[in-house]
């Protein structure tokens, strides 16, 4: 392949891998106003095993029919268990309990911090202070700012004032967010429909028998038909297609320009809380969004290469 062939293909593919950054991260914005809708008649802990549960089926079964087996080795089922956990079991739960105490959006604004927890994680370690370029601190630093503006200086106040534990859970979710495509990176030689299997069928196997001590779902109330479409609709396309997007770009981009989706999932979610929920909305984040937007790509695109002379460094 000739190098203009190479750079051209090279191009395709990243345009590729930002579109499903995109879609990634509006499909897991939308996922914060679904669980606003569901969590008050569907506990936290009874909706994320459903969620996991209908999710690990969907995935073994897509997996299955493509011709994939799961693995066989304990080895790479304890590190499913590991990814289980830190990318679905905990962090959807501590979301979903933090939102029975604060708005969806400010959730998904809270939630766009992984990008500082990899940037923090990266800095301490060698090889990650060799990656770290000026311009993804600046990224960051961008993305960050389009967040406050996001928010609107009436979230900002009430932040540390308005359910402080519910804004911790979901602080923990992000460091938990962050955590995961760092670890994920050990799968890069599985197909990602496989890891996705996996990871979230140790997911289901976590959350079943918590669920089943902690809420004892067969005693509560039927919920109503929106409540259980919310969680139909976490599961299918926030859970089990997000997750075979979610591990390809960790291949293709690397933990923190996947985690950088997280900014853009705060746009959606409070973008979305404020159509579908009626939640307080700021022109403020038409402005943070463009910065959002300058952020993740500040983060993602890697600059060309003018000449073969002059290395990138």
């Amino acid at each position: 392949m000739s190098p203009q062939a190479q750079h051209t293909t090279e191009q395709t593919t990243l345009a590729l891998d930002i579109g499903l950054l995109l879609l990634l991260s509006l499909i897991w914005g939308s996922s914060f106003t679904l669980i606003k809708v569901a969590v008050p008649t569907i506990p936290p802990f009874t909706m994320v095993a459903a969620r996991v549960t209908i999710a690990a089926i969907l995935l073994i079964a897509v997996a299955r029919a493509q011709g994939h087996a799961l693995p066989g080795r304990g080895s790479v089922w304890a590190a499913f268990f590991v990814q289980g956990l830190l990318q679905s079991a905990l962090p959807f739960t501590l979301i979903s309990w933090g939102e029975m105490h604060i708005a969806s959006g400010l959730a998904g604004v809270l939630n766009a911090t992984p990008p500082m927890f990899v940037l923090a994680i990266a800095l301490m370690t060698g090889p990650g202070r060799q990656a770290m370029s000026s311009r993804k601190i600046i990224g960051i630093a961008l993305g960050l700012a389009g967040v406050a503006l996001t928010m609107g200086a009436d979230a900002l106040s009430g932040i540390g004032t308005t359910a402080p534990l519910a804004q911790a859970a979901v602080l923990c979710a992000s460091l938990c967010y962050a955590l995961a495509p760092i670890w994920g990176q050990r799968f890069s030689g599985l197909p990602a429909i496989v890891t996705a299997a996996g990871a979230m069928s140790c997911a289901a196997a976590l959350m079943l028998p918590a669920a089943t001590a902690i809420e004892r779902p067969w005693t509560l109330p039927p919920p109503p038909a929106s409540a259980i479409a919310a969680v139909i609709t976490l599961a299918i396309v926030c859970t089990a297609l997000a997750m075979v997007i979610y591990f390809r770009l960790i291949r293709m981009l690397g933990p923190l320009g996947t985690t950088s989706g997280s900014y853009l999932r705060a746009g959606f979610a409070v973008a979305l809380g404020t159509v579908w929920l009626g939640e307080h909305f700021s022109w403020s984040s038409l402005a943070g969004m463009a910065l959002i937007l300058v952020g993740v790509v500040a983060i993602t695109v890697s600059p060309p290469a003018h000449s073969a002379k002059k290395p990138i460094g």
